[in-house]
């Protein structure tokens, strides 16, 4: 089962701050502890939304906003995502997130599972599958090559 860990965003990540040499360190040695136990996947953070953007479709056409956004308590500043084995564990991993990464005392870090082929029913056919994972295998090949 794969879990997201979305890290929200705050007024310095929107300010492009991206850390301290101690939360590099200690999000380094956590990332390092779950790369031991076999269950981190990929983790990365995010640019602030000023240069982001946001892509609506509106009377028949893609209207662009770009960034950046108002609404900073639902911004997202980074995730991480862990492949265990339940919900129980991906919680004892999130537990774990050092304390010196959340980015406001009080502010929460979520936790949502990624679905998976088998979630998704009969209307994901068998020729679906095979191609979704055709297409996950060429783009692992793509980020391989860097």
């Amino acid at each position: 089962m794969r879990f997201m860990i979305i890290v929200p965003a705050s007024p310095d990540s929107e300010q492009g701050s991206t850390g301290t040499e101690q939360q590099f360190a200690d999000m380094t040695a956590y990332n390092e502890e779950m790369l031991k136990a076999g269950v981190f996947v990929d983790g990365q953070g995010l640019h602030p939304t000023a240069k982001g953007a946001r892509v609506t479709w509106e009377d028949g056409d893609w209207v662009v906003t770009d960034g950046p956004f108002a609404e900073a308590k639902e911004l997202i500043a980074g995730f991480t995502i862990i492949d265990v084995s339940s919900r129980e564990e991906a919680l004892e991993w999130l537990k774990k997130w050092p304390v010196s990464c959340v980015p406001d005392p009080g502010q929460a870090l979520e936790l949502r599972q990624v679905y998976a082929p088998e979630d998704f029913g009969d209307e994901f056919t068998p020729e679906l599958r095979e191609r979704e994972e055709k297409m996950r295998a060429e783009a692992a090949r793509n980020a391989a090559r860097g």
